[in-house]
């Protein structure tokens, strides 16, 4: 039985992050002057949420938000294009922008803008068609009057219990409805939603009090209290609470965004029918994935910059990679490809590549991309695990990950002065060589090493055919 769309409810704003690098500091003040900035923008709030969710799932993500009808707007309108299905409301006022300047990977200063909220009157026919369909129900609430709509509150009371709703709460927003399956602080968030909570950073013990008295608090089936690089906490109300434990990541590594990525792997786990158990699980493992490969400020967290995001294990910036290299001089190398399950013949490719310059950066089909070309059942793992699995390669420096068919967006951005394919591949069947030639690129074949493809090699495991011996 097909399911129904994901639902995501709430407020979008506008996200954008400056960045570049930093050497020096300002003559006159002690402040670090920033050069050679680049700015990449994409939907925040609610918006992130959806298009995350449309990165992890291959089905339909409707986004039901407030939008103004001024510049901001129209570019987040833009920015949400093709990636979810836009349902919007009139919002009154500006609209909300955050803008981040950040070098060397860390923010240095965030600038807050806009005052838009969410008006009132009927939400319309539209909104109340999208939930009607409905297979999950996420409200991402950052306190700009989506979720505090009494219409939209309304319409979220009359789903049936079998439409799960995940509510991710913020201080200054709504209290979650009556019966949500799932409601997600942070702990601090916990701390202050609980009965007499008061105090900050609290202990494990205060953060399963605070869970299980908000789960009555709030008639939740369950509440999910994130931990940071903790993980998470779930309670049901019970005496004894499931914690999942995060992967230990390196420190300093951007968070924004986790949040978003773990209330919607959250979200689309239930839709599909799985326990909250399985669910919070599967959620602090996507978010610290998400976070090991750039979080929000890597290229996947930009809508206009979508067609990227940082795969290297160790959570270096790709960006940064390169830049470094081209400034002492360094020649840049890429080349791309599905690499699903990596065979002799894509080390031969890599080897060589990589000794075409100083710096070889691998541009990696995302699963939905793989998918688009090799049908159900591709790839056989997922985007993270190649993107390691590329990484941990010496010949290999950098991995960026794109969505589309093709990666001659990524290319027009990243720009590198060889493009590198196989030579198993006839020239005219390289639709990106026009983008790579258009700003001055070389783009080469290299020798293939015959004999080895993977998806014979999984026709050959699938078949039950011994292991060894090139594929055929």
């Amino acid at each position: 039985m097909r399911r129904g769309p994901l639902v995501v409810v709430g407020d979008t704003l506008l996200d954008i992050d400056l960045s570049g690098t930093a050497e020096r500091l300002c003559p006159d003040a002690p402040v670090p002057v920033v050069g050679d900035v680049r700015e990449d923008a994409r939907a925040g709030g609610a918006g992130l949420a959806a298009t995350l969710a449309a990165r992890l799932s291959a089905q339909e993500i409707v986004l039901v938000t407030a939008l103004a009808a001024d510049e901001y707007g129209d570019r987040l309108v833009k920015l949400l294009a093709g990636q979810v299905e836009l349902v919007s409301v009139p919002l009154r006022g500006e609209t909300v922008r955050k803008t981040r300047v950040r070098a060397l990977g860390r923010s240095l200063l965030r600038i807050d803008q806009g005052e838009g909220r969410m008006g009132p009157g009927q939400v319309g026919e539209e909104v109340a068609a999208a939930l009607r369909r409905a297979g999950a129900v996420l409200v991402a609430d950052y306190g700009l009057g989506v979720a505090a709509h009494p219409g939209l509150r309304g319409l979220l009371a009359g789903l049936s219990p079998d439409v799960p709703v995940v509510y991710d709460p913020h201080p200054r927003g709504a209290a979650p409805p009556c019966g949500a399956r799932l409601v997600t602080p942070n702990r601090a968030e916990a701390r202050a939603f609980a009965p007499g909570g008061t105090g900050a950073c609290p202990s494990l013990r205060q953060a399963a009090a605070d869970a299980r008295a908000l789960v009555e608090m709030w008639q939740a089936v369950g509440v999910a209290v994130t931990l940071g690089e903790g993980g998470a906490l779930l309670s049901v109300g019970e005496d004894v609470p499931f914690v999942v434990p995060a992967p230990v990541l390196a420190a300093g590594m951007d968070t924004c965004g986790a949040g978003d990525c773990f209330s919607a792997v959250v979200a689309l786990a239930l839709r599909d029918g799985r326990l909250l158990t399985e669910a919070v699980t599967e959620g602090v493992h996507r978010a610290s994935e998400f976070v090991a490969a750039g979080g929000a400020s890597g290229p996947s967290g930009s809508a206009e910059g979508r067609d990227a995001r940082s795969g290297r294990e160790s959570g270096a910036d790709a960006w940064e990679v390169v830049h470094e290299v081209r400034e002492r001089g360094g020649k840049v190398v890429a080349t791309g490809g599905c690499f699903d399950l990596l065979h002799a013949g894509h080390v031969s490719l890599l080897c060589q590549a990589g000794a075409l310059g100083d710096c070889l950066v691998v541009c990696l089909n995302s699963d939905t991309s793989v998918r688009r070309l090799k049908g159900a059942g591709r790839p056989v793992a997922g985007e993270q695990d190649r993107a390691r699995v590329l990484a941990a390669l010496d010949s290999v420096d950098a991995v960026l990950i794109f969505d589309d068919r093709t990666p001659a967006k990524l290319l027009d951005r990243l720009r590198p002065d060889v493009w590198v394919k196989g030579g198993d591949y006839a020239p005219a069947d390289l639709v990106e060589a026009e983008t790579v030639r258009r700003y001055g690129g070389e783009v080469v074949l290299v020798p293939y090493l015959g004999g080895r493809s993977t998806s014979r090699l999984v026709e050959r495991v699938r078949a039950g055919e011994p292991e060894g011996g090139e594929a055929t």
